[in-house]
C-alpha cells in the first residue's frame, strides 16, 4: 500500500446545497410519481378491451396482395390472443378471407400486421375487424 503527503481532494462531512437540492427534487419527484399511480388505480375504471382496425397500406406482394393495418385498443385493460379477420367481400358475400393473431395488444397502445390474400382486393370492399381474443 502506498502513501502519500498530498491531500488532493476536498471532501467534507456536511453536503453542500447542491446535494441536499438534488435529494430534495428526487425526493418530490417520487412522492409524485407514486401519488400519480395510487390516484390512477383508485379512479380508473376498468374497461374490458374494445378496437378499432385501420387499413394503413395496400399492394401487391410475391404470391398475393397485401394489405397492412393497425389494430387500437382503447380500453384500459390488456387483451391476449387477439384475432383479426379481413375479408374481401363482393357486395356483402365474403370472397376471401384470412385471419392473423396478436399476442397481445397493451391497454391504450396500437399494433400493426398484414394480412396477404390471394386476390387482387383492388376496388371491392375490405373489411378487417377483431373477432376474438382472450384475458391475459
Amino acid at each position: 500500500m502506498t502513501t502519500t503527503t498530498k491531500q488532493t481532494t476536498s471532501e467534507t462531512d456536511d453536503p453542500t446545497w447542491i446535494e441536499w437540492a438534488t435529494g430534495m427534487i428526487s425526493a418530490l419527484l417520487v412522492i409524485v410519481m407514486i401519488g400519480w399511480v395510487a390516484w390512477q388505480s383508485l379512479t380508473e375504471e376498468e374497461q374490458q378491451p374494445n378496437f378499432t382496425v385501420a387499413v394503413t397500406e395496400k399492394g401487391a406482394v410475391d404470391g398475393g396482395y397485401r394489405v397492412t393495418f393497425e389494430v387500437n385498443n382503447t380500453a384500459t385493460k390488456t387483451a391476449s390472443a387477439v384475432v383479426v379477420r379481413g375479408e374481401i367481400l363482393d357486395g356483402s358475400n365474403p370472397i376471401e378471407s384470412a385471419d392473423v393473431t396478436f399476442d397481445y395488444v397493451a391497454v391504450r397502445s396500437k399494433s400493426s400486421g398484414a394480412i396477404i390474400f390471394s386476390q387482387d382486393p383492388g376496388d371491392r370492399a375490405l373489411r378487417i375487424r377483431a373477432i376474438g381474443y382472450t384475458d391475459p
